[in-house]
C-alpha cells in the first residue's frame, strides 16, 4: 500500500505509476474520498477536543454543584454527538481503505517503459544456446515421458494440471529441491518450514488480495492455498517491530504452489511448462531501505547462481512498467533456454516491493539514531521453481539412447549420473 502521504502531496506520482503500469485506476475518485474523509475527521476531532474540554472543565467544578451538573447534561450531549459522528465516518474509511488498495507500487526509476511482454529488456545472457545436446526435443514426446510424469491419473485423480511424479521423475523432483534449499542455505538464507494455507489478512498483505483472488484455490472458512511461498514467509513479521541491527533478514522456503490460472491449451502449457500445482523453493529478503536495490541484485545473483551450477543457458529480463506487476517496484525474471522447444521458460521472478508490502504487513525496524519505528522494504525471488528447470534439463541433456546426462552437481541428490524413461 502506498503512503497516503505520497497521495496527497504528489498524485502526480501516483499518477504516473498507474500510467506506466498501464492500470485502470479512479484516481480522482481515491483523492475525493480522501479529501472527505479527512474533512469528517476533521469534525470528528473538533467534537473529540469539545469534549476533552468539557472533562477539564468538570474535574475543576465541585461534584452535586449546579455548575457541575449543567456540565454533565452538556457533556453527554457532546458524547452523544462523538458517537454519531464515529459511526458515521467508519462507512467512509472502509471506502478510502479499500481504495488505497487498488493503488499499485510506484515502478523504480530504472524499471523500463513499455505495455507488453515484448517490450521487457534483455538485461543480461549466460552460456550458450548451441551448448546443448542435439538430440533435444519438447520434453513431453520423449519416448517414456509419462512413465516419469503421469497428466492422465493426475486428471483422473485431481484435475487437469495436477500430475503424478513416478520413480525417477519424483527422485529427480526431490533432487533439484534439496540442490536448491542447501545451496540457499549455503548463501546465507535460513530454512522455513511454513504453512501452505494462509487466511486473508496474510493474502492481502503480500498484494494477492484484492488483486488476484480469481487465481487462488480458497477453501470454505476462508484460507487461501498459497500461490507462492513469499505469502506466509512475508507475514512471519507481520505486525511485528525488528531491530536495525537485525537486517537484513534473509529466509527460504519450499512449498507445493497452488495456481488457478494455468491455461488448458496451446504450446506455452504442454507438458510442465504451466500447472496448477508445482514445487517452488522461494528467497525472501527483509531490507534496510537505504541497502534494498543492492539486496535485490544479490538476490538475483543467488537465483542465478543454481542455474549456472545446473549448466543451463538463461536470459536476465529486466521487466517493463505494464509488465511489472501491481506491487513490485522493480523486477528481474530468470528464463532458462528449453532447447527441445526452442523457447525461453520462466523460473525465476527477483523483486523489490520497497516498503508496499511492508505498509500493509505493518513489518517495521526501530531505527538505532531515532529510536522510531520505520518500515523494513521486502524482496523475494524463485530460488527456483522446479516444473520449467526440470523441463530444460530433460531437453537440453537428452543423449542419443534416449537417456537424460544429469548436471553433475546433482549427481549426489540424484544418485546416478543418468535418468532413464524406462
Amino acid at each position: 500500500m502506498l503512503d497516503p502521504k505520497l497521495l496527497r502531496d504528489s498524485p502526480d506520482t501516483v499518477r504516473a505509476a498507474i500510467a506506466r503500469k498501464h492500470l485502470d485506476v479512479d484516481l480522482d475518485a481515491v483523492l475525493a474520498l480522501d479529501s472527505e474523509w479527512r474533512k469528517q475527521l476533521t469534525e470528528v476531532e473538533a467534537l473529540r477536543g469539545k469534549q476533552k474540554a468539557a472533562n477539564t472543565e468538570m474535574a475543576a467544578l465541585k461534584k452535586g454543584s449546579p455548575e457541575f451538573s449543567a456540565k454533565v447534561t452538556e457533556m453527554k450531549g457532546v458524547s452523544a454527538q462523538v458517537k454519531a459522528a464515529e459511526e458515521a465516518i467508519k462507512p467512509l474509511e472502509e471506502k478510502l481503505h479499500a481504495a488505497m488498495h487498488s493503488l499499485p507500487n510506484i515502478p523504480h526509476a530504472t524499471v523500463p517503459n513499455g505495455k507488453t511482454p515484448e517490450e521487457n529488456v534483455v538485461h543480461a545472457t549466460h552460456g550458450s544456446v548451441e551448448a546443448v545436446s542435439a538430440h533435444a526435443m519438447p520434453h513431453w514426446e520423449i519416448a517414456g515421458f509419462n512413465n516419469l510424469v503421469d497428466f492422465g491419473r493426475g486428471a483422473k485423480v485431481t484435475g487437469a494440471g495436477f500430475p503424478f511424479y513416478i520413480g525417477d521423475g519424483a527422485r529427480f523432483v526431490r533432487a533439484l529441491l534439496q540442490f536448491f534449499i542447501e545451496e540457499d542455505t549455503k548463501a546465507g538464507y535460513v530454512e522455513i518450514n511454513p504453512p501452505i494455507f494462509v487466511n486473508a489478512a496474510s493474502a492481502t498483505a503480500t498484494g494477492q488480495l484484492p488483486d488476484k483472488e480469481g487465481q487462488m484455490y480458497e477453501t470454505a472458512d476462508k484460507l487461501y492455498a498459497v500461490p507462492t511461498a513469499e505469502v506466509p514467509l512475508t507475514n512471519f513479521f507481520r505486525d511485528e517491530i525488528v531491530e536495525q541491527d537485525a537486517l537484513p533478514i534473509k529466509r527460504c522456503a519450499y512449498t507445493p504452489c497452488f495456481r488457478r490460472e494455468a491455461g488448458s491449451y496451446g504450446k506455452d502449457v504442454r507438458g510442465l511448462n504451466r500447472l496448477h500445482q508445482f514445487d517452488k523453493v522461494e528467497l525472501l529478503k527483509w531490507v534496510h531501505p537505504s541497502s534494498s536495490y543492492d539486496e535485490l541484485e544479490a538476490l538475483r545473483g543467488d537465483a542465478e547462481r543454481l542455474l549456472q551450477k545446473l549448466e543451463l543457458p538463461y536470459r536476465v529480463l529486466l521487466m517493463c512498467g505494464g509488465d511489472l506487476g501491481f506491487a513490485q517496484s522493480k523486477k528481474y525474471d530468470l528464463e532458462v533456454w528449453a532447447a527441445g522447444q526452442k523457447r525461453w521458460l520462466e523460473v525465476s521472478s527477483c523483486s523489490n516491493f520497497e516498503s508496499f508490502q511492508a505498509r500493509r504487513a505493518q513489518i517495521r525496524f526501530r531505527n538505532k539514531e531515532s529510536g522510531k519505528p520505520e518500515l523494513v522494504h521486502t524482496l523475494n525471488g524463485s530460488g527456483l521453481a522446479v516444473p520449467r528447470v526440470m523441463a530444460a534439463l530433460l531437453e537440453n541433456n537428452l543423449q542419443a539412447d534416449g537417456r537424460v546426462k544429469i548436471p553433475a552437481v546433482l549427481v549426489p541428490y540424484f544418485g546416478k549420473e543418468y535418468l532413464a524413461f524406462k
